[in-house]
């Protein structure tokens, strides 16, 4: 593959232009209009207006858990646990609604402090102390499997990520979690607990904005993907091609695969991790029609390694059959897609993101989406005023490449 140098993908970010906390009103930020290499600029609540009418409108249903747990040894080290993703059960919602014990893969601060033994966490319910433990039973990387146990009975691990656990905002923010982080980090729409961050693009909604474009015959579609901590991740090597992307479990309802397959041409995907979803269909479908449903899962480099003339339609439907003949509701599935310059969009023809940091793998993929005409989106949204990041400010991009139907 030639590579793709991730220092033309840099560009400077300073610290003020990074939104530290979200505007008093959701949809007032300000969009962004990329389209025919043109740019215009509004505000968010008029985005219904560079919609086409009946087009269909997909967002990530994710809800972000309170997933960074503070506990403090004998001595009084600080020991912090972020949990990434459940093992034991592996089911997000399974291990959630756990009542005794589950395990999951979590990054830990200060682990010099943290040699061995069981830490241990007061826990309060109905005036009666109970206790949290938590166990490290073994380590991958920079990353380590611990094995949660509590004795508070008819309680839920989501129950006590809730009473224990801090929203774990993005690190960039330099600050510490606020008690309205927990309203204004989560979308209108988040219903499914599992993200460790929030599909950013949708903070911009407000249930009142969704009825008017529904009213004005948009249809609208759910899928989930639970955001990892790799979504921070910068690359670090110079050839992008050798960051090794994170993986992530997406869930998508047989009813939004008949939706999808109905607007072709007109999708609209809210946010990068709708998009993952979104063109990861593709190549699942193409998993199917080709007998490997043993294995849904999208590699990395799986769609430059394809060579395939399936047009996307026939790749929903195998999707959608292969659903059917199995007694299956909704689709599960695992996807490592790397979306970089070079790739061909199968499904998306329009995308609602913030702005991204600099070297990072979604920047990769909004380059690839508007056909490397990136810096001039960038460079007039640093020129005129637009804010960054997670808090920040938002743009609705169409796609440069023809569909491909």
């Amino acid at each position: 593959m030639q590579p793709i140098l991730i220092d033309r993908f840099d560009y400077p970010l300073p610290d003020e232009r990074i939104a530290k906390y979200p505007l008093a009103e959701r949809d007032h930020s300000k969009l962004l209009v990329y389209k025919n290499g043109t740019i215009q600029e509004d505000r968010f609540f008029h985005i219904g207006r560079y919609i086409a009418p009946h087009s269909l409108l997909v967002y990530n249903n994710t809800r972000v858990i309170q997933a960074r747990i503070v506990f403090h040894k004998p001595s009084g080290a600080r020991i912090e646990v972020f949990c990434l993703e459940p093992l034991d059960p592996r089911d997000y919602q399974l291990s959630l609604g756990s009542m005794s014990g589950c395990t999951w893969k979590c990054m830990v601060g200060n682990l010099k402090k943290w040699k061995q033994g069981v830490l241990s966490l007061p826990l309060v319910l109905d005036g009666k102390t109970y206790t949290l433990s938590a166990e490290r039973i073994s380590t991958q990387g920079n990353t380590h499997h611990i094995r949660f146990s509590w004795d508070a009975p008819d309680t839920s691990f989501a129950e006590i990520l809730n009473l224990l656990g801090e929203l774990p905002i993005p690190p960039y923010l330099n600050r510490a979690t606020e008690e309205s982080d927990k309203r204004t980090y989560q979308t209108v729409y988040s219903r499914i607990q599992g993200s460790v961050a929030a599909p950013t693009a949708g903070l911009h909604f407000t249930t009142a904005l969704l009825d008017q474009l529904r009213a004005d015959g948009l249809e609208m579609a759910e899928v989930t993907l639970h955001v990892g901590a790799g979504t921070f991740q910068p690359v670090k090597v110079a050839d992008a091609n050798e960051h090794i992307m994170h993986t992530e479990i997406i869930a998508v309802p047989v009813s939004t695969l008949r939706m999808v397959k109905q607007r072709l041409g007109h999708i609209v995907s809210v946010g990068t991790t709708s998009m993952r979803t979104l063109e990861s269909l593709y190549w699942l479908g193409l998993r199917v029609l080709k007998g490997q449903t043993s294995d849904m899962r999208v590699e990395q480099f799986e769609p430059y390694l394809t060579d395939s003339n399936v047009p996307a339609e026939q790749a929903i439907d195998a999707l959608i059959d292969y659903l059917e003949q199995t007694n299956q509701n909704t689709l599960h599935a695992e996807t490592q897609i790397m979306i970089r310059p070079g790739y061909t969009f199968r499904i998306v023809d329009q995308l609602i993101t913030n702005f991204h940091q600099p070297r990072s793998t979604l920047l990769l993929l909004v380059s690839a989406f508007v056909g490397g005409d990136w810096q001039t989106i960038y460079q007039y949204a640093l020129s005129h005023g637009f804010r960054f990041l997670s808090y920040g400010d938002s743009s609705i991009l169409t796609k440069v490449a023809a569909h491909i139907p």
